[in-house]
């Protein structure tokens, strides 16, 4: 999917949100406990009730990591069902990887080549060679993380440099621009820096941000579009635990709906507001 792919599907759903499927299986309803396999069970079925207001999905490996060979299994089967029934939507993989050059064209091969994401967040540190073997695969995304939404940001991602002034955040995307383009690069920005997005779009005027942090985090949709929004949306707002819990019980996938809806008509003016629809 390129750039102008995902702009259309977000033109057509009226709508910029990307659904975290951080399937706990601590907190997903008893009833799903009693199914074969209950993270997948929970997973089609937020899938099916929020699919028709989302553009893309985000399963975050750690809660299917943690569950051994049969977490991955459903992140399988979770993937296959997307994929199979619902091929427009973006599918990232939020595994935050980086290596040496040998060991991420094996991380690669396993979110492209076997699991067929079309996008993978990857953590920068290790450098260029570190990030440039997810980008061999034609029509993939590498999503960067460029400044998080978490408490510890401030602990590197606001270190200067003594030379430019730049802050480590700035750094990250100026250099990473030199390993790909707008049609296979982008950043994550957290929702609770919405004030940082007009400094982030000055340096990236043209790439997607993906941006976490929206409802439970405490970001706001409204400063995030305001400050982020570009000429084609140029944003992909995660909201996980605000949709996929909004209910621990047998009406979780219909008050998932609900929720996912709210969060459209919200997107949906705002872009209206932009002119973008």
């Amino acid at each position: 999917m390129n750039q102008q792919q995902l702009f259309e599907e977000i033109q057509k759903k009226r709508s910029f949100l990307c659904v975290g499927l951080d399937t706990d299986i601590q907190k997903i309803p008893p009833h799903l406990l009693e199914t074969s396999d209950p993270v997948f069970s929970f997973n089609k079925e937020i899938i099916d009730a929020t699919a028709e207001f989302s553009v893309a999905y985000k399963p975050n490996l750690a809660f299917y990591e943690s569950l051994g060979s049969k977490g991955l299994v459903s992140l399988e089967k979770t993937v296959a069902y997307i994929k199979e029934n619902y091929p427009e939507i973006f599918l990232i993989a939020d595994a935050k990887r980086g290596d040496i050059g040998n060991t991420s064209n094996l991380y690669a091969r396993a979110f492209f080549g076997e699991q067929d994401f079309d996008a993978v967040t990857v953590a920068p540190y290790m450098g260029e060679d570190s990030v440039k073997p997810f980008m061999t695969y034609p029509g993939k995304w590498v999503i960067l993380l460029a400044l998080t939404s978490n408490k510890g940001a401030f602990d590197f991602q606001f270190i200067e440099d003594r030379e430019t002034g730049d802050k480590l955040f700035e750094t990250v995307l100026k250099k990473s621009q030199q390993w790909g383009s707008e049609e296979n690069l982008m950043y994550v920005v957290g929702a609770t820096k919405a004030e940082k997005l007009k400094e982030i779009r000055a340096i990236v005027p043209n790439h997607f941000l993906l941006v976490p942090g929206v409802g439970a985090q405490g970001g706001s949709l409204q400063e995030v579009a305001h400050n982020g929004l570009n000429s084609k949306c140029g944003l992909l707002v995660n909201s996980s635990r605000g949709i996929i819990y909004a209910s621990g019980e047998v009406d979780f996938a219909e008050k998932a709906k609900e929720a996912a809806r709210e969060v459209q008509q919200e997107m949906e003016a705002l872009l209206q507001e932009a002119g973008l629809i």
